[in-house]
């Protein structure tokens, strides 16, 4: 007589299947993208770049942003009011920028080459511009910037920036002289680029960076445009540009749907420098979620999950949003990616709009009306304290890699089930190489190959046993400290 066993599940019993049924029961394979691979974790933390972000300070942050408040108004238009009182407005608030950045240098022994793009927007000159009619005179305008030199020959070309704009308004545009504190919108994000620059100018990086404050953001992009002009015109070799606009963690009291364990991440999919050429080839390969914006945000992504993960006492996350930027908003982020670079917008979970562009208005007591305007009050300096830290630990982390890898493609030349990459080496001390893939509906990467970095200066190549129709694939470099360059999809 055969006993069947008797399993217990869950106060149930269950009849086990005979040993005879489990011999015959059928046997489904893997997919081929999950046999030759193993899954996809995060690089180790740099203990460097770790207490470089450890000193980043909320209090410094505070002081930064009541600074910027104090000059009452830093509205663009103000630079051409002869007589505004002494300390205030745009230009006075360019000049203490400018002071801090070189406070910053002279403490790292001169490492910040500081400098001023001033030029004038003559709207008379821009007919048909988006801005033409919020500049009504040529008015001056002054992009403060700090670049740190890479000190690897073969990277110190590559760049990446971090930028904030430090002009405000109220709730007229065109009103040069009223009180426009500009808190969270965006001294927030300044302070992001000046605690940046200092907690990085401590280390020494193959790669250099570039620490910025624009104006004329409310005026329509205008600073942001003529510096990532400048930045196409020089040739500088622009990798990633982060754009913290509102990132002051709103503190308006009974909002209870505020997080303050995560930073949203807008990136575009299909760039907007794309050539018609360049979006037919996007198209036919179904790479709409794999532009060099998109794989930028993935990259902050997984330097938050390396230096803030889920669970740990500092978790910190960015929630990617594959949308340019938010419904009827527009960033500096955009000048950047209409100039052909890979940039990004960061922004807070969930925006206040009585803090933003609106005249400061405090109601009579006990009349049940918001305050209205972009105070000092409604801002979060510690939650600003942990953007400054992930953008710190994002450039420094980039600086830090081999460039990522040049020419990467696949031989489409035949059909068959595997695919063959090539490409040529990275810039830098590589390692090695990952081959990264996902599902082609994932958001993140799923599975990694390490790939030898072969002999220096020679193409790498490598044939895997996945159908390439299948997944979307990646290749990134690694120094041998664990960096990881950006991906690059072939």
């Amino acid at each position: 007589m055969r006993i069947t066993p008797m399993l217990l599940l869950c106060g149930l019993a269950v009849v086990a299947p005979s040993i005879q049924a489990q011999a015959t029961a059928p046997v489904h394979p893997q997919p081929d993208f999950k046999l030759h691979a193993t899954r996809f974790t995060p690089a180790r933390p740099d203990p460097a770049i770790a207490r470089a972000i450890a000193a980043i300070d909320g209090q410094r942050i505070h002081q930064i942003i009541a600074k910027l408040v104090s000059f009452q108004t830093r509205n663009t238009l103000s630079s051409m009011e002869a007589d505004l009182p002494a300390g205030t407005g745009v230009e006075a608030a360019a000049d203490w920028i400018f002071e801090q950045f070189q406070q910053i240098s002279t403490e790292c022994g001169g490492c910040l080459d500081v400098r001023r793009d001033t030029f004038t927007a003559d709207p008379s000159a821009a007919a048909g511009s988006p801005w033409a009619n919020r500049i009504p005179k040529p008015t001056r305008i002054t992009n403060v910037y700090a670049i740190l030199r890479g000190h690897d020959a073969a990277q110190a070309n590559t760049m990446y920036l971090v930028t904030g704009h430090y002009d405000s308004r109220n709730s007229n545009v065109m009103d040069a002289r009223g009180v426009a504190p500009g808190a969270n919108d965006d001294a927030s994000g300044v302070a992001v680029s000046l605690e940046s620059a200092r907690a990085l100018s401590k280390l020494r990086l193959p790669a250099s960076l570039v620490f910025v404050a624009v104006a004329g953001e409310e005026q329509g992009l205008v600073g942001s445009a003529h510096l990532a002009k400048l930045a196409k015109d020089q040739g500088w070799d622009l990798k990633g540009v982060l754009n913290n606009d509102i990132v002051g963690g709103n503190t308006t009291p009974g909002d209870t749907l505020q997080l303050k364990d995560r930073v949203r991440v807008f990136s575009e999919g299909v760039p907007s420098a794309a050539t018609p050429q360049e979006e037919r080839r996007i198209r036919a390969l179904g790479l709409e979620d794999d532009s060099p914006s998109r794989e930028l945000a993935r990259a902050i992504d997984g330097v938050a999950q390396t230096y803030f993960p889920a669970g740990g006492r500092s978790a910190f996350e960015a929630f990617l949003i594959s949308r340019p930027d938010r419904y009827l908003r527009g960033g500096d982020h955009s000048s950047f990616n209409r100039e052909g670079f890979a940039a990004v917008r960061l922004t807070e979970w969930r925006e206040d709009f009585n803090h933003q562009h609106q005249n400061v208005v405090h109601p009579a007591p006990g009349s049940g009306d918001p305050v209205l305007g972009d105070l000092l009050d409604f801002v979060d300096f510690s939650y600003v304290a942990k953007v400054a830290r992930l953008d710190a630990a994002s450039l420094a982390t980039f600086a830090s890699s081999p460039g990522p890898p040049v020419k990467v493609s696949i031989d489409t030349r035949k059909l068959d089930n595997g695919t063959a990459f090539t490409w040529q080496p990275a810039p830098g001390a590589v390692d090695h190489y990952l081959l990264l893939w996902r599902d082609t509906v994932a958001p993140w990467w799923e599975y990694m190959r390490e790939v030898p970095a072969g002999p220096a200066g020679q193409a790498v190549t490598i044939d895997v046993p996945i159908s390439k129709d299948n997944v979307t694939f990646g290749v990134c470099a690694v120094d041998k400290e664990g960096h990881r360059s950006l991906v690059v999809v072939p």
